[in-house]
């Protein structure tokens, strides 16, 4: 019975090396709470995000870095990234290898339709396409079409791009953008390699329409694409302000594409005002807009000598002050001995208003009676006088003195008229004639100078009139509204620069228009200015010189 008595006695004992077991099983369920807990940890979400995105270091490939970010912040699912296949050469299969095809497809048939469905839905998979280089390793493109980018997503980005460092453009086509979103992204750009000048938002359309960021001074972007943006005239204003005003230039953008937008008449009247100062645009293209005559004239306008307005005059003069006031201080030059000369020969001449020598002789001969004079008594005000009349672009080439003039000014070296010229400037005649000879000169001299303002212009019925814009080389219009009526403002235009590339064939610099497409439009395709236009643009086309040579290239191998 003991023994009876004593199993059942080790019945209730026998649990306690099993309450050890059971104490071990709950330390082992204790170890697995505290794994349990740490869990969460792991995973980024809410504060803990971007502590483990800064922790996180990019290794320069891509889909390795987008894949590890997108997981750190808390994406289940998100885009792969794929290489975009380049275009193969023609292949024809051998007679061996289509009967191994033929017997694949038939072991393959029952499986063929699914394929063939899913295949058609891969390519509207979110995916992120690169280019490669040549060494299959950089990417130096990036395609995103049709997915939504959010704001978190382009906080990746600014952490797997700058390490690109041969990348070179991005391409967001239909991405949902917003003007939040698009702040982001130009926050991002100047994080990224310097290669990267090309940026393509197409399918963006945003309620502020505020792409003119994009072209701001400091952008570094060569190459911007706004297409199917719906910009109307409102949006037009600030990309033509982007592009210039009268203190602020662009001076990095090559090419702009604006087509398939809501563009009229207004729209590309400030797109032309910013064209008017604007050096740096070569292309541009305003195709499938809603651009009628109106707007064709104020774009024809600008590429041929146009009249500065009243404060775009004020603004030069000011520009050239600017411009004397260091002249003085350097070495002295060709030019700035004409208008010391000449300044010197109008303190001789009684007050001679804006006028002085054209005539080498004559200036050589008004210096030697004045020449001891002229070292002695020159005041500051003299100075002020210089810089006023530099400012004021009235330069020492303005007009010719009669005969009768210079005589009367070799007796009267000593007049007392020299002494009131403090802060006053030289007075302008209404019958004076003016030149810009030696302003050509002064504008050449100091290349620094790159404002469009300095540049030679030209004075008429007192007037100021500029040439007008010779660096744009590409305008598409293709598709819009203009009638004949505005195709005359482009043949004036046309014949404009043709007659300046005749006259300065010798000479470098900008020669104006080499392609203008105007196809498609509201007027007859044979209508005479048509014709004329194109007959005019057919020699500067590159395209059209490229191809007689090819075919004289190829003739002989033939």
């Amino acid at each position: 019975m003991s023994g009876e008595a004593s199993a059942p006695g080790a019945s209730p004992r026998a649990p306690r090396p099993g309450t050890q077991k059971w104490s071990g099983t709950v330390a082992k369920k204790g170890d697995r709470a505290t794994k349990e807990k740490t869990a969460p940890i792991l995973t980024p979400v809410g504060e803990a995000e971007p502590k483990n995105l800064e922790e996180y270091q990019c290794t320069g490939l891509l889909d390795t870095d987008f894949a590890e970010l997108c997981t750190r912040s808390g994406y289940k699912d998100f885009p792969k990234v794929v290489t975009r296949p380049r275009p193969h050469p023609t292949f024809v299969p051998s007679a061996s290898i289509s009967e191994k095809l033929t017997v694949d497809d038939q072991r393959l048939s029952a499986s063929c339709s699914l394929n063939s469905l899913e295949s058609k839905y891969v390519f509207f998979r979110p995916t992120i396409r690169v280019e490669l280089e040549s060494d299959e390793k950089s990417v130096k493109e990036i395609y995103i079409r049709g997915w939504r980018v959010e704001e978190r997503m382009l906080g990746i980005f600014s952490k797997c791009l700058p390490p690109l460092s041969q990348l070179q453009a991005i391409n967001l086509w239909k991405v949902g953008l917003t003007d939040k979103t698009l702040t982001t992204f130009i926050a991002l750009l100047p994080l990224c390699s310097s290669s990267l000048r090309k940026v393509s938002l197409e399918g963006n359309p945003l309620p502020e329409q505020s792409y003119h960021k994009l072209m701001a001074p400091e952008s570094t972007i060569a190459h911007l694409s706004l297409r199917n943006n719906n910009i109307d005239d409102r949006g037009a204003q600030l990309l033509g302000q982007a592009l210039s005003t009268l203190h602020s230039c662009n001076r990095t953008l090559v090419s702009l594409n604006l087509g398939f937008n809501h563009i009229g008449d207004e729209g590309a009247g400030y797109i032309a005002d910013g064209l008017r100062l604007n050096r740096s645009l070569l292309w541009l293209s305003l195709a499938h807009n809603r651009i009628q005559d109106k707007g064709a004239l104020k774009l024809a306008e600008v590429l041929r000598p146009f009249e500065l307005t009243h404060t775009e005059v004020v603004e030069r003069r000011r520009l050239l002050l600017e411009k004397g006031t260091p002249e003085r201080s350097r070495s002295p030059s060709t030019s700035r001995l004409g208008d010391s000369k000449s300044d010197r020969e109008k303190s001789q001449t009684g007050g001679l208003s804006s006028v002085s020598l054209v005539d080498k002789t004559d200036k050589t001969q008004v210096v030697k009676a004045a020449k001891g004079l002229g070292k002695k008594k020159e005041k500051p005000g003299e100075v002020v006088k210089k810089e006023e009349k530099s400012g004021s672009g009235q330069l020492s080439a303005q007009g010719t003195l009669k005969k009768d003039d210079f005589k009367a000014s070799k007796g009267k070296v000593t007049i007392p008229e020299q002494k009131p010229t403090k802060g006053k400037g030289p007075k302008t005649g209404v019958r004076e004639k003016r030149s810009t000879l030696l302003e050509s000169e002064l504008v050449a001299e100091t290349t620094e100078t790159v404002s469009p303002l300095l540049e030679p212009v030209e004075h008429r019925d007192g007037k100021v009139f500029m040439p007008g814009n010779k660096v744009l080389l590409h305008l598409n219009l293709l598709r819009n509204q203009i009638t004949e009526v505005g195709l005359d403002g482009f043949l004036a235009a046309v014949q404009y620069q043709a007659q300046f590339t005749q006259a300065n064939s010798t000479s470098k610099g900008p020669v104006g228009l080499l392609w203008l497409s105007l196809e498609k439009n509201c007027f007859f395709p044979r209508c005479p200015a048509y014709a004329t236009i194109q007959e005019l643009m057919l020699p500067r086309d590159p395209i059209s010189k490229a191809e007689p040579r090819e075919e004289e290239a190829l003739a002989p191998s033939t």
